[in-house]
């Protein structure tokens, strides 16, 4: 009982960190991207947003073995093995440069070749993107082998480092927001160059605060053929996925691009910014429990490990939904009001994308528990299979009607397929009860995504659309979706923790 309650209390004090880090990131990015779309205008946003698409899409190779990363380091950290420790550290982080290397060639030979040959980009903004292009490729490089810092990190479930080196990240890019604002230049080739000076800072620190503070990531080299194997099979089954996620999230902006142009990927980019915004909110959360899913599976605690999926998919739930209401409702006057004049289809876009996005949220914990089992060859290949047919959907979909909110609809319907699949492998590798997670966690999220939006709605539709009705209507949608979470969304136990907490903090204000 004591360790579990240890274990609660590293996950709020962790989570309450993060999310002092993702409020001061969320108001930074939001002034921010105002700023830039501003001053690079729709065109280049959107050549930017698409350029760096085609080499994040090679990133699927990385994502895999990030998470075969964080997963063996939160597997063998309960047996505290420095040694071991050490071992997969230093294995990771070689396997890691190697997919650097592999990525940075398939950029500059299959990456040139569809940027040249496929995408629609404006000739005389041809050599602008190139240097987004090979900017973005040196970014990816510094991203990957930044990997297993950032995992050993969230392994020793240090979040406050993630808060604090984000405030020097949101610090910098205040500073390129700034600095495109005033540079007599090709702005969006001082963009590109300015974000890949900030991705070296950052990589630095967080290399520095792991060295000085882990004992197992001062790296030696070491060629283990057993634990290259080993996290080797695990990424292989994972790359599916994340082939997957590849397909979904850059494929369909490439396949935007192909049918639309420019102008469409900055209306996606916009909306993939806000749901980046709000998702940040659910997942810093889930990073702070994913950890404690993997050592509870590790020591075989499943009773927490259920009580951890399932508070960790409401809750989620609860943080995106919160958020995500006032777009839902009055998205159109929220991108006016933010950017002024918004990139055509954006809040159509952001509609679609943010209930994709909860979705996801309730998802999450389950794809944790599944990885943490360490059995994922059928789980990926089903779950991959399925996510990848958004694409060729999505392309027929554009060739029967050419209307780009199509392929968002597409990816929601096998969204929404994923999470049973999800739900039914959780239950075949944790033992996870369907009757448990149906009662403590989908009967309480639709209670309170039916009833919290009708006051809401109601108030927007009959009031004059002005600065006044958003300020109402937002509140409103705070205050109707917090008083049902509280009402039906909650347990007894839980409400007493809120109130208990929320006393607390009053007392403290008060002295």
């Amino acid at each position: 009982m004591s360790q579990t309650l240890d274990n609660n209390k590293r996950i709020a004090r962790n989570t309450m960190l993060l999310y002092f880090r993702m409020l001061f990131l969320l108001v930074i990015s939001l002034f921010t991207s105002r700023i830039i779309l501003q001053t690079l205008g729709i065109e280049d946003y959107g050549i930017y947003n698409v350029v760096g698409g085609v080499v994040t899409m090679f990133a699927f190779l990385n994502n895999a073995m990030a998470g075969a990363t964080q997963r063996f380091l939160s597997f063998d950290m309960p047996n505290d093995d420095k040694k071991v420790l050490n071992t997969t550290f230093s294995t990771s982080l070689i396997i890691h440069l190697i997919i650097a290397f592999i990525i940075v060639i398939l950029s500059e030979t299959i990456g040139l070749w569809f940027l040249y040959e496929k995408m629609v980009i404006p000739t005389e903004r041809m050599n602008a993107a190139m240097w987004v292009f090979q900017c973005a490729i040196f970014v990816m490089f510094v991203n990957i082998i930044s990997v297993p810092y950032n995992a050993a990190i969230i392994a020793h479930e240090k979040m406050g480092a993630f808060a604090y080196i984000s405030l020097l990240e949101a610090a910098l890019k205040l500073i390129i927001a700034y600095s495109l604002y005033i540079s007599p230049i090709d702005k969006l080739k001082v963009y590109a160059i300015l974000l890949l000076v900030v991705s070296l800072i950052i990589r630095f620190v967080y290399s520095s605060y792991s060295n000085r503070h882990f004992e197992e990531t001062h790296f030696h080299w070491t060629w283990n053929t057993n634990k290259i194997k080993e996290m080797g099979m695990f990424a292989s089954w994972s790359l599916i996925g994340n082939l997957a996620l590849m397909g979904v999230t850059q494929g369909l902006n490439m396949l935007l691009n192909v049918f639309f142009g420019p102008a469409i990927n900055a209306a996606r980019g916009i909306a993939v910014q806000v749901q980046g915004a709000v998702q940040q909110f659910a997942n810093n959360f889930q990073t702070a429990i994913n950890p404690q899913i993997t050592k509870s599976y590790a020591s075989n605690d499943f009773a927490y490990m259920h009580s951890l999926i399932c508070k960790g998919a409401k809750f989620s739930f609860f943080m995106v939904f919160l958020l995500s209401l006032p777009f839902l409702v009055m998205a159109d006057q929220t991108l006016s009001l933010w950017l002024k004049t918004p990139p055509a289809y954006a809040a159509g876009f952001l509609k679609i994308i943010l209930i994709v996005s909860m979705i996801d949220s309730l998802a999450n914990p389950l794809n944790n528990a599944v990885n943490a089992s360490g059995k994922i060859r059928s789980y990926q290949l089903t779950n991959g299979l399925l996510m990848l047919l958004v694409l060729p959907v999505g392309y027929l979909a554009l060739k029967v009607d050419l209307n780009p909110k199509l392929v968002f609809i597409c990816q929601l319907v096998m969204t929404v397929c994923a999470l049973f699949l999800k739900l039914f492998f959780a239950k075949r590798r944790t033992r996870l009860s369907l009757g448990l997670y149906v009662k403590k966690v989908l009967y309480p999220v639709m209670l309170v995504a039916i009833i919290s939006p009708i006051l809401p709605n109601l108030m927007y539709t009959y009031m004059e659309s002005n600065v006044k009705s958003f300020v109402v209507t937002g509140l409103l949608c705070l205050f109707s979706t917090s008083t049902v979470i509280y009402l039906l969304g909650l347990e007894k136990s839980e409400k007493v923790v809120i109130i208990s907490k929320l006393t607390s903090l009053v007392y403290k204000i008060h002295l």
